[in-house]
């Protein structure tokens, strides 16, 4: 990796910044305005805690009930302006990716929004299906009258058995799809494997520095606590995916004896002929 990939991975971090609160709003109001599940939405609840152990885990879902009870479902400005700042996310990776895999061209803006489009929809439906099967696994556990305390244990295992493996797909399908040029997507499944659950094992370091960073952060930053929380965290989330990106390139490269960089898709396009780099069948 190079010297700025700080720079892509604070850019991707600021996004998630800003597009995190309104992305659970919105799932949290589909459970409930549109499929009228409550288990759906403690589902969401638990992923949460899971994701964001300690305070910053019982603050989120706290003031997401808050909320929509003040404002009730989101308006269709709220879900445009979502999807703008969750497009944030994709483009400067989009960017890292190309270098990693020493693409020249990036996609226009309008190109680069389309496909970040596609697959927030993707990585979006992937996150609400683990949430619904989660949701359908604690309906099931309350009918046999589960203790609720044995059925959070159970339905957290189920909802990792579900999250990790759909993570990986995601993973997987924005390494892929989102360089502006054609990469090999034999090389990337093992690396999505790998950053898959390097993520998940972030978790568990989070839960065991949390109550000390948490200390830390609140005499450092006061009432920005939170909000650096998650800064800090979704940036280390982001050289994670990145590093992850520039080991299967060059793993790629190493292995080919010095393949080509992948040819941009505009050139692709402007040739009318599809171009496949060198040893570089998928």
């Amino acid at each position: 990796m190079e010297t700025e990939v700080h720079v892509y991975a604070f850019s991707m971090a600021a996004n998630v910044l800003l597009s995190l609160f309104p992305f659970f709003i919105v799932m949290v109001s589909i459970c409930r305005y549109l499929l009228h599940w409550p288990a759906a939405e403690e589902a969401i609840y638990l992923a949460l805690r899971d994701l964001f152990p300690g305070a910053l885990g019982r603050f989120i879902p706290e003031n997401l009930i808050r909320v929509l009870a003040r404002d009730g479902a989101p308006q269709i400005t709220s879900l445009f302006l979502l999807m703008f700042t969750a497009n944030g996310v994709f483009e400067p990776l989009e960017v890292a990716l190309n270098k990693a895999w020493g693409i020249t061209k990036n996609r226009s803006f309008v190109r680069n929004q389309l496909v970040s489009m596609g697959l927030i929809l993707i990585c979006g439906g992937l996150t609400f299906i683990s949430y619904l099967l989660t949701a359908l696994n604690l309906q099931i556990l309350r009918t046999l009258g589960t203790p609720s305390s044995i059925g959070a244990v159970i339905g957290l295992s189920v909802l990792k058995m579900i999250a990790i493996p759909l993570s990986i797909v995601a993973l997987f399908l924005v390494y892929w799809r989102l360089p502006n040029g054609l990469v090999p997507a034999r090389r990337l499944i093992p690396v999505s494997v790998i950053v898959g659950s390097i993520l998940e094992s972030l978790k568990y370091v989070s839960m065991l520095i949390g109550p000390w960073l948490s200390r830390k952060l609140d005499r450092e930053y006061g009432p920005f606590e939170y909000s650096v929380t998650i800064i800090l965290w979704s940036f280390i989330a982001s050289m994670i995916v990145l590093a992850g990106a520039d080991y299967a390139a060059r793993t790629a490269r190493n292995r080919t004896n010095g393949l080509q960089p992948a040819t941009s898709l505009d050139t692709v396009e402007e040739e009318k002929t599809p171009y496949v780099p060198q040893q570089q069948q998928p």
